[in-house]
């Protein structure tokens, strides 16, 4: 009876997550508004902030801006030919206008301004909108510091200035804070969307890691790793990249020195009393997940994970802990990786954490606290120099490394989970994990 309860359960879970899912019409109608109400009440105000009146984005089809790529409508999959976007603010009136120097219109909140019958030279038409506009900055997208906000190439770059009129080359700016607040500013409506998201994440996640998937003895950590993908496929979603599941368990000798970060993991056999991790992230309504969670395999005798194993993800969750206290407006990402790993080695733990932005990217623009060979902290053309700002998204990835005497060994215990730190502070988006999934499952056990 107990069997056929677990199967049940599996059913509703795969049946609601049958109804987060939206059909392909209705994904795009979604993309599209939520396009609208960025173009039209968040871009001004990063303008306005950034000090730039005029942005000016630039890419070839199969070559996109990763910037401009996220401005493209539901029923774009490229840019077309050379697509150029221009955003003009007029703090004064508080107006923006949105234009394309293209043939046809960039979908309804973009549109058309060149007549290619009357002036036949794209170049000769956007000088045209720039200095009937003669803005007091125009914005470009190079950057040194952060890869997304980089996304003008030379030959682009080298056309823009030799057509624009000499007297406004000094206008030029790098558009590089712009782009990244663009890239990493979550709306209201986004946030709804990134908790569902998450929650299918979670889901699936506990899926792979169950009964229905897991054969202890027989099941290797591959075929939960191609399980996994499949189930996103049948789902219609994507990942952002391929998952990862690996084994810890008891032996003499350190599993490839703890799972090593410059390599995957060994395929191994799934057997009872191996402690699972995965690393697994989709991409849905271009938003992205990123996630890291724990599951036990039970030995026949037993109920529960061993104490070791429940005590370890609580330290796990006193770094989580220590990190997001110290995620204050301001700081720097080297300023809170320092203050979070000083105040979890005061407390007696062994952290090492790299956080990332997370959103229009898995590894997204924004503040970076740590990386996982820089735990002093990273170079400022990692973006070190760019401060935490509200409404935006962090994969919360650590890992803290706990001695257990009865494997006689050290091993890691890695999370990450989706937060969102907005006016009120820090927030996980859709919760986070703190007790280790059970294979197979326990009556009354939730694992999240």
């Amino acid at each position: 009876m107990k069997y056929v309860l677990r199967f049940s359960l599996i059913l509703l879970t795969i049946s609601l997550n049958a109804q987060q899912i939206l059909p392909e019409q209705d994904r795009a109608r979604v993309v599209d508004e939520i396009l609208g109400d960025r173009f039209n009440k968040l871009l001004p105000e990063l303008m306005d902030t950034a000090g730039i009146d005029m942005w000016v984005l630039i890419s070839r089809e199969y070559n996109e801006d990763p910037v401009l790529k996220t401005m493209l409508p539901a029923t774009w999959l490229s840019a077309r030919r050379r697509t150029i976007l221009l955003f003009y603010r007029d703090k004064a009136k508080n107006t923006i206008e949105k234009l394309a120097v293209a043939r046809y219109n960039v979908g309804n909140n973009i549109i058309s301004a060149w007549d290619k019958e009357k002036e036949p030279n794209q170049w000769k038409r956007l000088m045209q909108l720039i200095e009937e506009r003669n803005p007091n900055t125009i914005g470009l997208n190079f950057s040194k510091d952060h890869n997304i906000a980089d996304g003008l190439d030379k030959t682009d770059y080298d056309e823009f200035m030799a057509n624009l009129p000499k007297k406004m080359h000094s206008k030029v700016v790098s558009a590089e804070q712009l782009a990244v607040r663009w890239i990493e500013t979550r709306t209201e409506r986004e946030m709804v969307i990134f908790d569902q998201l998450v929650d299918i994440t979670h889901d699936i996640i506990a899926e792979a890691f169950s009964e229905k998937v897991i054969t202890p003895g027989v099941t290797r950590t591959t075929d939960v790793v191609w399980w996994m993908r499949q189930k996103v496929t049948d789902m219609g979603l994507e990942t952002w990249f391929h998952p990862t599941v690996d084994v810890q368990r008891t032996s003499n000798k350190n599993d490839a020195n703890f799972y090593s970060f410059a390599s995957k993991p060994d395929e191994m056999v799934i057997m009872p009393g191996d402690l699972l991790h995965c690393d697994f992230g989709i991409t849905y309504l271009r938003l992205n997940t990123d996630c890291q969670e724990l599951a036990y395999v039970l030995k026949p005798e037993e109920i529960s994970a061993p104490d070791f194993l429940v005590n370890g993800l609580k330290d796990g969750n006193r770094v989580q802990d220590f990190l997001t206290t110290n995620m204050i407006k301001g700081r720097t990402g080297n300023e809170i990786l320092a203050k979070a790993l000083s105040e979890s080695k005061a407390a007696g733990l062994r952290p090492s954490i790299y956080t990332h932005p997370l959103g229009a990217y898995g590894h997204s623009a924004g503040t970076t606290i740590g990386m996982w060979d820089s735990q002093e902290g990273v170079m400022k053309d990692d973006g070190e120099n760019y401060p935490l700002n509200p409404n935006t998204v962090y994969a919360i990835e650590l890992n803290t490394t706990i001695t257990i005497p009865e494997w006689k060994k050290d091993i890691r215990i890695m999370l990450e989970e989706a937060g969102f730190y907005g006016k009120e502070g820090f927030r996980y988006v859709n919760g986070r994990q703190t007790e280790l999934l059970l294979v197979p499952r326990v009556k009354g056990h939730q694992g999240n």
